[in-house]
């Protein structure tokens, strides 16, 4: 008998653990659904505090597109003044610097004998110019042959030709600026001899100077006279002198391939001299471009990345970048003007993470790039 309870109970207690573990897995088992909620709630509080942002939209903007260059500077007009015979300086007209007018005599040279030639070769056709007249007289009376005449007026002719060849060779020692400039340094002086082709000074018109410079061959469907043109010297830094386009070359050069162009820049101060090397940029043409701030541009090897803000967390996009100017990127593919771009506070996010936005606006966009 003991025996037959001691089995019985054991047989009782083990019904009952079966049906104790029965209710607890019930129990849990309804419970499941309404733990996902309390699961959800701690893996959120496990998340990392929000990073602090700025942020800004993309903006659309004029861009202009620019070719630089280097260029030197050419007068509009320029020479050497020398002399065409040889001879002694009897007289200087000019100073160094000066700016004189078209036509102004600047030097005289020894003229004496020229002036003695020009004398006597007006006296000798005012003399056959008489004789000829007095010909025709006689002529008209029948006491002068065809022939006599005709040898008095071919007299009269040479001795016209002779006058004017004196005439010339006196001018050759007048030596006058040949157009309105500013005459340069003076390499001669008063009693000096000077040999034909050897320098006086120089001259050249500043009112207006020419820019050459040369640029790649790609560009040569866009360019057309008129183009607006910046410039700036080392001389002048806190200057840029404006220009235009005056002409283009008819010719690419084989070695570089590259066409040279021609700009006009009125110079009414005179800072602009030839032979000064000046940077240029060539504006062809402006078209509206996407751009944000150069500092959002996050890169990693040759891809262009940016972080947005989507639902208070940072989300990395490829980007595809275009030209650049200072402080700013062209973006050409990858966000809209309807984004939210990081611009501050890149290097402590990453994908995912949470962050706490401070939007620039369009107004301040402009002084938040200058104060960076």
């Amino acid at each position: 008998m003991p025996e037959y309870v001691n089995r019985r109970g054991i047989a009782i207690g083990l019904a009952a653990l079966i049906v104790a573990a029965a209710v607890l897995w019930l129990w849990f088992g309804s419970e499941a659904n309404g733990s996902n909620g309390s699961a959800d709630t701690f893996a959120r509080t496990a998340d990392p505090p929000a990073v602090s942002v700025i942020t800004q939209s993309p903006q659309l903007k004029r861009f202009a597109q620019e070719v630089e260059a280097l260029g030197t500077v050419r007068a509009n007009e320029s020479v050497d003044i020398t002399a065409k015979v040889a001879d002694r300086i009897a007289a200087i007209h000019f100073k160094e610097g000066q700016q004189v007018r078209k036509g102004q005599l600047l030097v005289e040279l020894d003229n004496a004998e020229a002036r003695a030639d020009l004398a006597a070769a007006e006296a000798a056709y005012s003399d056959s110019r008489s004789q000829y007249n007095r010909s025709q007289e006689l002529f008209q009376t029948h006491a002068l042959s065809q022939a006599q005449l005709e040898q008095l007026q071919a007299t009269l002719l040479a001795n016209e030709a002779r006058v004017a060849a004196a005439r010339s060779r006196l001018n050759d020692r007048l030596i006058a600026a040949p157009f309105a400039g500013r005459v340069g340094l003076r390499n001669v002086s008063l009693g000096g001899l000077v040999s034909p082709g050897e320098v006086i000074t120089t001259l050249d018109d500043l009112s207006v100077v020419k820019l050459d410079f040369s640029v790649p061959e790609v560009f040569l469907a866009t360019l057309k006279p008129e183009l607006p043109v910046m410039a700036n010297s080392n001389a002048y830094p806190d200057s840029q002198f404006s220009g235009r386009v005056l002409s283009i070359g008819t010719r690419v050069d084989p070695s570089t391939r590259s066409i040279t162009i021609r700009a006009l820049f009125d110079n009414p101060q005179g800072h602009l001299r030839p032979g000064m090397f000046m940077t240029v940029k060539l504006v062809r043409s402006a078209r509206d471009a996407l751009m944000i701030p150069e500092r959002a541009i996050v890169p990693e090897n040759e891809r262009h990345f940016v972080f947005l803000v989507e639902d208070a967390r940072a989300v990395k996009r490829e980007v595809s970048i275009g030209r650049r100017r200072p402080g700013e990127v062209e973006v050409l593919e990858g966000i809209t003007t309807t984004d939210q771009v990081i611009v501050d506070g890149t290097l402590n996010i990453r994908d995912g993470l949470p962050v706490r936005e401070q939007v620039i606006s369009r107004t301040n966009s402009a002084a938040a790039s200058e104060a960076t």
